[in-house]
């Protein structure tokens, strides 16, 4: 059953149209990947569908309640995080700051603590680092950081934006595999990677954006084999 169902989506910067009529779903407990080059658009989708871009036509429907008028503070109660480009931690705070930060709309009570000692248990680096200014930890430590502070929301979906931007083959490997027990823990992911390769190989299905607009869609395993898709974004 479809979790988030995106339906001709247009987005405008000023007279410049970004996204053009772009419709796309995500089921519960998949993992989503839509991938395409620097410019596409993908940023704007997660941007638009969080509430902090407005959306000139189509509609955004989160578990049957649409999203195009709803404040980005209400749709994050509604069960739904993103962790940004840029990882945008708050630096001058604690790792613990941040994370408890990222729990804000829960209530008092709400097992809040629970939660904490899970992502610690996920990102033991996060504990031993605690007490620590967030920005005087590494690029890898941060994007570890940014996740963490998104599943203390607990929620339903979380909207990955370019998770292993500007980070080493190993670190990468390792977001890749945090990302894929996230899923298996029951959280629905809609991923937005560069590393196409990487982003095919976890998700279930994946959509190609192309200058604002859907070019391919289907099975992540049978883009992987779609000989456009090697050529334009798995470097074959």
């Amino acid at each position: 059953m479809a979790m988030l169902t995106i339906e001709d989506l247009s987005v405008y910067y000023g007279v410049i149209q970004a996204i053009k009529g772009v419709s796309f779903s995500v089921d519960e407990g998949e993992v989503v990947a839509l991938i395409g080059s620097n410019g596409a658009g993908k940023t704007t989708i997660l941007h638009t569908v969080t509430g902090l871009v407005g959306a000139k036509g189509g509609s955004i429907q989160f578990q049957g309640k649409d999203l195009t008028k709803t404040p980005a503070h209400r749709i994050v109660q509604m069960g739904m995080a993103h962790v940004p480009e840029g990882r945008r931690i708050f630096s001058s705070l604690t790792v613990y700051e941040n994370l408890k930060l990222g729990a804000y709309t829960r209530k008092r009570g709400d097992n809040i603590n629970a939660t904490l000692d899970m992502i610690y248990e996920r990102f033991p680096r996060l504990q031993e680092r605690k007490s620590q200014v967030a920005g005087t930890l590494s690029g890898g430590e941060q994007q570890m950081l940014a996740m963490g502070r998104a599943l203390m929301s607990n929620p339903k979906i979380i909207l990955m934006d370019e998770p292993s931007m500007g980070l080493s083959p190993i670190l990468v490997n390792e977001i890749f595999d945090i990302i894929e027990s996230i899923s298996k823990s029951g959280t629905t992911v809609l991923l937005v990677e560069q590393n196409a390769k990487k982003s095919l190989a976890i998700a279930d299905r994946a959509y190609v954006l192309e200058t604002g607009k859907i070019a391919l869609s289907g099975k992540a395993s049978d883009l992987m084999d779609d000989e456009s898709v090697k050529k334009a974004y798995l470097g074959e």
